[in-house]
């Protein structure tokens, strides 16, 4: 069995100042975070319900939010002509591109957020973006969020999950292959000529030979998130931490 992958941080990289000024200004974006958006009358056995509909809205404000953060990660405005730009449908969909379109994008995020109070306790994101579209310094970022009143009010963000997409990737992959306890086909189908930053359309998604249970790219299936959500589900939420909420909400919902 070949060695498991490990995060690495792109320290040959010739931004990888920024790089890590841009992650340090990932961690501080729940502070920062505001939005209009307000949620009043739901009934409590509808509160499932919330990602789908909110989730865009509140990546497109974080989207927002790390740019009102240029002080923090381009404190000598080095990066002027440079800002973070979502698009959805591309792969990563977050990213930090010049006003420049004849110049490549610096780097990209690819942005996801988890309603904290799911009943699934984990994420259910799928991540099958192959590696070969990763930067080394791209990111995969899930934020977590909540109403500000569980059951009413403005989403509030909380500490984000944030590793290198391209170590996500691999990782994804040697889980499939190697770490899960399957005697059905492992194998798994790369694209062919892709690069990073891929146009709209491209078809640059690994997909597992045999998926029947249609589980391959679950990020909180592979162990990689493990560290993060257990703590995650302890967090207090109005006083009360937030695995006794979903099995409230579970208890008496139909």
């Amino acid at each position: 069995m070949p060695d498991a992958p490990r995060p690495a941080e792109p320290s040959n990289w010739e931004h990888y100042w920024l790089w890590n000024r841009i992650r340090r200004a990932l961690f501080s974006v729940p502070s920062h975070f505001t939005t209009s958006t307000s949620i009043e009358g739901l009934l409590a056995t509808d509160i499932f319900t919330l990602n789908a509909p909110l989730a865009a809205t509140i990546e497109e404000s974080v989207v927002q939010t790390l740019n009102d953060l240029r002080p923090v990660w381009d404190p000598e405005s080095k990066y002027q002509t440079y800002s973070f730009v979502r698009q959805p449908q591309t792969f990563p969909d977050v990213r930090l591109q010049s006003v420049d379109n004849g110049i490549e994008p610096l780097m990209g995020i690819e942005l996801k957020g988890w309603y904290l109070l799911s009943k699934e306790e984990a994420p259910t994101y799928r991540f099958t973006a192959t590696r070969a579209v990763c930067n080394p310094w791209d990111l995969l970022v899930v934020v977590p969020w909540v109403l500000s009143n569980v059951l009413a009010g403005s989403p509030m963000l909380m500490r984000p999950f944030v590793r290198p997409a391209l170590y996500c990737a691999e990782k994804r992959n040697y889980y499939w292959q190697h770490e899960r306890n399957s005697t059905s086909d492992t194998g798994i189908a790369e694209p062919d000529n892709v690069s990073p930053f891929p146009a709209k359309g491209d078809r640059i998604s690994d997909k597992a030979n045999n998926d029947s249970g249609g589980n391959f790219g679950r990020l909180a299936r592979y162990g990689i998130m493990n560290d993060y959500i257990n703590p995650m589900m302890n967090e207090s939420v109005r006083g009360i931490p937030a695995k006794s909420w979903i099995k409230f909400f579970k208890d008496h919902s139909n």
